[in-house]
């Protein structure tokens, strides 16, 4: 049975607000600019006067992500639209180890193809490769992904691919809490929306956050295994 990451957020603000969850960044080998999208958007009323706690699911499978897009990425926008999605395994330390960390981008008809072993992938990483195409023709996503407890899955993180490429991913399990309305898939500012975000750090091992929204504006995280 797969682990799940379980987020529970309580709003002990006076007032109905919507939040929204988004993950740090991958580090990425390959392709250009950095995004992120929001994995999640919910409207919570106080605790006070509702006694209504939030729970969020996370799977902790890694998911290796594509996405067609017809144009670069708008912070506020939907990141694309045909989407394309693959449970893989991460390179191990010992990279000669490897298995069904790599897979490949078709885009006729556009897909993944089943996971295989690359030994020459970034420790810690899984690796999309890339095909032939015409950039100026074609705008592809691609990047890490994660799966909802309801079986959906969101393109989470993610850069613009370049062609005939190898791009390495290393997913970082560190996810956050904002107030605000970004859609699941729309692209956010990371920069700007984790400075006063809650951060819950599952890097240790940590597989549930009561996070509570404070009435000052402030965050309480309490992580648990």
């Amino acid at each position: 049975m797969s682990t799940l990451i379980r987020f529970n957020l309580t709003n002990q603000s006076n007032t109905l607000l919507d939040f929204f969850f988004f993950q740090e960044p991958a580090v990425y080998i390959g392709g250009s600019h950095v995004y992120s999208n929001s994995i999640q958007n919910i409207s919570l009323a106080p605790y006070s006067s509702s006694s209504s706690t939030y729970t969020f699911l996370i799977n902790m499978q890694f998911y290796a992500g594509a996405q067609q897009s017809n144009t670069p990425p708008v912070v506020g926008q939907q990141s694309g639209f045909l989407s394309a999605i693959r449970a893989v395994d991460l390179t191990p330390a010992t990279t000669s180890n490897a298995q069904n960390n790599s897979t490949t981008l078709s885009l006729s008809p556009f897909g993944l193809s089943a996971p295989v072993a690359d030994t020459t992938a970034q420790a810690g990483s899984f690796r999309i490769v890339s095909p032939v195409f015409n950039p100026n023709l074609t705008n592809i996503n691609a990047g890490s992904a994660v799966q909802l407890a309801d079986g959906s899955v969101v393109l989470s993180n993610f850069t613009t691919v370049l062609p005939n490429q190898n791009l390495d991913c290393q997913p970082i399990l560190k996810y956050y809490i904002q107030t605000g309305s970004y859609q699941a898939g729309t692209v956010m500012n990371f920069t700007s929306s984790s400075l006063t975000a809650a951060l819950c750090d599952a890097t240790g091992g940590e597989t549930t956050f009561d996070v509570s929204y404070n009435i000052d504006g402030t965050w309480t995280v309490n992580p648990s295994c």
